[in-house]
């Protein structure tokens, strides 16, 4: 039996920090939306698959939501692991 080396996204995720921001918009029709973070910086993108993720259907435009910034296309950072609140 082979082993493989463990991807670093499927270790532990207790030392990850979550980020918390204000929901800008998000439409559910096109899939995605914007997060501004707390921190300040560039807004986050948030696609609809994270939104199901998470056991929810659309984000409250203006609503708290804490993150975990993931990465999505090249370079551009995405938000993951939603929570509202």
């Amino acid at each position: 039996m082979q082993l493989y080396p463990v991807r670093e996204r499927f270790l532990s995720r207790s030392d990850t920090k979550l980020a918390m921001g204000t929901v800008k918009w998000f439409n559910a029709i096109k899939g995605y939306g914007f997060i501004k973070p707390d921190e300040g910086g560039s807004d986050v993108f948030v696609h609809i698959s994270a939104v199901k993720k998470a056991g929810l259907s659309e984000l409250p435009e203006g609503g708290k939501i804490s993150y975990e910034r993931g990465t999505g296309r090249p370079g551009k950072t995405s938000a993951e692991n939603l929570r509202i609140g």
